[in-house]
């Protein structure tokens, strides 16, 4: 089957003067021309623009793709492995770009206004942008949502160091009680659990006791949240729960 400049045009979704240009640096010529002299490509030639168009996608200039298409020893499936490679590897770059995107548009969702190398250097592995489409679907409609929503528009990497920081000291008293033997409904374990609450308030949002309180649940329902404290220590999340009750319970 043969074709004529404006049908393979059409057929391969590139303009006339494209395919002029490309007979004019000796890319591809087309295989005959009629007695008036008009080009007629056959299924070689459309085969060969094909290629042309996939190295000119990834970026490849005329000239490389000259020499690539016109190696002897390049046959069919030479090509079709070239292609391969190269699409796997454009995949794995698109995959990355489009994780990296996603995770901007979840810190953003969350107020976390970091780049992504400070929020690996504040967060880690524990980004809490993960989170972002639970927490709205959960608490969206609250005030404490918009309040923290809020405030954590406006903090900086030092902000969130410092949060952490904050959350880590918490973290090693709870442990250090619980490590001493002493009783979540004790003083020193109740007051690191009011400590945790004025934590909460200072950074995110007002956290009031029965607020306080859901959370204490929350850190032995969710396994996420009480994976986390037995990896510090095993039985911290229910001490840390116990403590928050505790100080819930006393006169204020």
């Amino acid at each position: 089957m043969e074709y004529s400049v404006g049908q393979l045009a059409r057929l391969a979704g590139v303009s006339v003067r494209t395919l002029h240009h490309y007979d004019e640096v000796k890319l591809l010529v087309p295989g005959g021309r009629t007695g008036g002299g008009y080009r007629r490509y056959n299924e070689q030639d459309l085969e060969r623009l094909q290629r042309i168009l996939f190295y000119r996608e990834l970026g490849f200039p005329l000239e490389e793709i000259a020499t690539i298409l016109d190696d002897p020893d390049a046959d069919a499936m030479t090509h079709l492995h070239r292609q391969h490679g190269l699409l796997s590897a454009r995949l794995h770059r698109l995959v990355a770009m489009i994780t990296a995107v996603e995770r901007e548009m979840e810190a953003r969702q969350m107020g976390i206004s970091l780049t992504p190398e400070e929020r690996f250097e504040v967060f880690g592995e524990h980004d809490p942008g993960q989170y972002a489409d639970e927490v709205r679907e959960r608490w969206g409609e609250t005030d404490a949502y918009r309040t923290s929503q809020q405030r954590t528009a406006r903090y900086g990497k030092q902000d969130w160091l410092q949060i952490r920081a904050e959350a880590a000291e918490l973290d090693r008293g709870f442990a250090a009680a619980l490590g001493a033997g002493a009783p979540a409904g004790g003083g020193q374990a109740m007051d690191l659990a009011e400590q945790h609450r004025q934590h909460i308030s200072r950074w995110f949002y007002d956290c009031p006791y029965e607020i306080h309180r859901g959370l204490g649940d929350m850190y032995l329902a969710d396994p996420r949240f009480t994976q986390r404290y037995e990896q510090i220590a095993p039985g911290l999340a229910q001490y840390v729960r116990d403590a928050i009750h505790a100080n819930a319970d006393r006169p204020h």
